[in-house]
């Protein structure tokens, strides 16, 4: 193993002799052990024997004269330096009940959903992290604004005398969501009572009211927005359009003639799991509301507002964390020897990191169990101490060992000479003193002991970022619970650091010293943060604008390439950076940066690109199969050199804030086997607005994404994101 980077420092060979020396050696002792031998020519079959001898002896000696894999590792140790365990892949499932109930229900935390089994592919297990709790929701408030302001201040209550309230049913007489004459940023509030826990519930909200096919707007995209308040933004809560049986509150299906009778529909919720009980003028309760929204395009609005005469609520799931692993329980490690330096084999490797209720137990013979603590190392235990450590990458747990100092060597010679000059035993005090120069860091089991693991997580690694809706096949049966699904797809998952991957992280952290002062520091051990789940960092300089002791830190989260190497790309959703994992970054750098310091996490503003490009073959592959096969070569080229975790003209992501200019795009080409020309090229830009992105040709046929954007590029064919290609004949 050589890494080219490293320092060449100068190196002594414990055996310098090559090839060449060694042959020539063996010659010069042919006289003196074997003289009948005077025939040293190459053909000789005695000196092919000597030339293999020669041949081994020196590929042994370069293998001597090297620093072997393990020693590295060794020496990696002697620094406190241990490779990074696998990290799981996070996602959000969604329970779904088969009927509503009477009381409030809990799915236990550590529920098991796996993907499906195939014959080809292991079903990946996904555990919740937390338990999730379903209430009975019940609203308190019907409140009315003219304008869909951060803070409500002027709210008007719809419920006061005029509606009554029966079975948690509020109905009576009718009433306008919206003004008379609606306009853009008109809303309407449905206040919960906070005391029912439900943050994280899917809300099947019924609504009642008259047909209003007469308001004018198009049913399939009614220009309104469903909203939640998660204590700091806004959060839109409407999962997909089909989950509106309302239509826009036309309660009525496209095309066909209203009714005079009042009709009913659901229009199914997803609430944010943080989902706070906050004060908005002086009402308090857990807010959402409905925002009447500029239409878009030549799409009309509403013409007069929609009226309702009663509705109701009632919860039909739920939705929690969830993390790629394994929970195994009660595992029995195996019995102490009661020795110093024990080590005892999980049968899973590849174990996350422990939380509460993850510990090792001991049981005495005829004693009573003991909880023992794990540690980073055995520095500052005492003979005492409960302590183990425990390897995460190969799942090794080891007690303290017992160091003997080197005075101790030197007592022992002397005891052994005078037992040998038969100066008679060893006395009291010499026994003392050897046991004092003997030093046991960490207790140690007594002898006869079981050890048994509470509980520990297996799993993680990038198998686990998995698309949406897999995540489907509970391991055991649910009560309750008709059907369970991811909507969301599972990110952040990467693999156990490997020997390359730590050599260039360590000088990073022996430079670091595990305290954040320069820009620098920051981004390093904010990689270290959450192992392998975090591709890259950057900490921007301070600018103008910049609050004084607020550090801004640019996080792009580890995501699965999968979707390159199949054309399709990235989309910037992936790089999300989800709660746990931002909880975790500022946890750990809380503990290591200055005094008077605020870390803000961010993620840099990603900037799409679509490329529309004419290319010309050789006439060699103009044949339909080869063109298709060059096609798709391109294409996935193009997803792998646009994108933050393998663009670049180094393959280690685009750089930030580098622009994409269209000779990158035919300096790529060029390099493809079978591109004989090109003709034009265009670039496209997709930009974020709001929750949506819009699609513009490139100024000047260039893209910047600004001074810390990132360049990405994924395939969507609504939005026109994926790369046109075509062929010139």
């Amino acid at each position: 193993m050589e890494f080219n980077f490293l320092p060449k420092l100068p190196k002594s060979d414990l055996d310098d002799r090559t090839f060449e020396d060694l042959v020539e050696e063996c010659i010069l002792r042919i006289p003196r052990y074997c003289p009948e031998w005077t025939n040293y020519n190459p053909s000789d079959p005695g000196m092919t024997l000597v030339e293999l001898f020669a041949w081994l002896s020196d590929q042994t000696m370069m293998r001597f004269n090297q620093v072997p894999r393990r020693n590295f590792v060794v020496f990696l140790e002697l620094l406190g330096i241990r490779l990074q365990a696998a990290v799981p892949a996070h996602t959000e499932l969604t329970f779904y009940l088969s009927s509503d109930l009477p009381t409030a229900y809990q799915i236990a935390a550590g529920t098991e959903v796996a993907t499906l089994r195939t014959d080809t592919e292991e079903a990946i297990v996904f555990s919740t992290d937390r338990p999730l709790i379903i209430d009975k929701p019940r609203i308190t408030h019907f409140l009315t604004a003219e304008l869909s302001e951060e803070t409500p201040t002027l709210l008007r209550d719809r419920l006061t005398n005029l509606w009554t309230q029966t079975d948690d049913r509020w109905g009576g007489q009718e009433q306008f969501i919206f003004n008379e004459r609606p306009q853009p940023g008109n809303c309407f509030y449905i206040v919960f009572d906070p005391a029912a826990e439900i943050a994280g519930n899917v809300l099947a909200l019924k609504l009642q009211g008259e047909p209003a096919t007469s308001t004018g707007i198009n049913p399939d995209r009614p220009p309104r927005q469903w909203q939640a308040w998660n204590g700091h933004s806004w959060q839109s809560i409407l999962l997909q359009e089909a989950d509106d049986g309302t239509r826009g509150f036309s309660f009525s299906e496209l095309g066909q003639p209203a009714s005079n009778q009042i009709q009913e529909a659901d229009v199914v919720l997803h609430l944010p799991q943080d989902w706070a009980v906050t004060y908005f003028a002086t009402y308090r309760g857990r807010w959402l509301r409905c925002v009447y929204t500029p239409p878009e395009g030549a799409q009309s609005g509403y013409s007069r507002s929609p009226q309702l005469v009663g509705f109701s609520v009632r919860s039909i799931g739920g939705t929690t964390d969830a993390s790629q692993c394994t929970v195994i329980h009660d595992e029995v490690l195996g019995v102490s020897e009661g020795t110093p330096g024990q080590t005892f084999r999980f049968q899973s490797p590849s174990l996350l990191p422990r939380r509460t209720g993850e510990h090792l137990i001991v049981t005495p013979p005829g004693g009573l169990p003991e909880v023992w603590q794990e540690v980073n190392d055995f520095a500052d235990s005492g003979s005492h101490d409960r302590h183990y450590t425990l390897d995460s990458v190969t799942g090794e747990l080891q007690f303290g060992p017992l160091i003997r100092e080197p005075a101790q060597l030197q007592e022992q010679v002397y005891v052994r000479s005078r037992l040998q000059g038969g100066t008679g035993q060893i006395t009291q005090e010499q026994t003392a003193i050897m046991q004092q120069l003997e030093r046991q860091y960490g207790a140690v089991p007594a002898r006869g002991a079981t050890l048994r693991m509470a509980a520990y997580r297996t799993g993680g690694g990038q198998k686990g970022n998995v698309q949406g809706g897999t995540v489907a096949i509970p391991k055991t049966a649910i009560p309750y619970v008709d059907r369970v699904t991811n909507h969301v797809p599972a990110r952040s998952g990467a693999d156990a650091e490997s020997l390359d991957d730590a050599v260039i992280r360590v000088p990073r952290m022996l430079r670091t010293r595990d305290r954040a002062v320069t820009a620098e520091d920051f981004e390093t051990l904010a990689l270290q943060a959450a192992g392998n789940a975090i591709a890259r960092a950057c900490c921007p300089p301070p600018s103008s604008q910049s609050k004084p002791g607020i550090v801004d830190l640019l996080i792009v989260p580890r995501a699965s390439t999968d979707g390159i190497d199949r054309a399709e790309g990235i989309h910037p959703d992936r790089f999300a950076i989800h709660p746990p994992l931002h909880d975790q970054i500022l946890s750990y750098l809380d503990d290591r940066r200055l005094l008077g310091i605020q870390i803000q996490l961010g993620e840099p503003e990603y900037v799409g690109v679509s490329v529309q490009a004419e290319v010309g073959l050789e006439p060699e592959y103009q044949t339909p199969q080869a063109e298709q096969a060059i096609l798709r070569r391109l294409q996935t080229t193009l997803y792998r050199f646009l994108n933050p975790l393998t663009g670049g003209a180094n393959g280690n992501g685009w750089t930030f804030g580098c622009p994409v200019y269209p000779s990158d795009i035919i300096s790529l080409f060029q390099k493809t086997t079978g591109v004989r020309y090109l003709g034009a090229v265009l670039l496209f830009e997709l930009r974020r607005q709001g929750t949506t992105w819009s699609r513009s040709l490139a100024p000047g046929n260039v893209i910047s994404p600004g001074r810390y954007g990132l360049i990405c590029s994924w395939a969507d064919h609504r939005l026109r994101s994926s790369h046109a290609i075509s062929l010139i004949h």
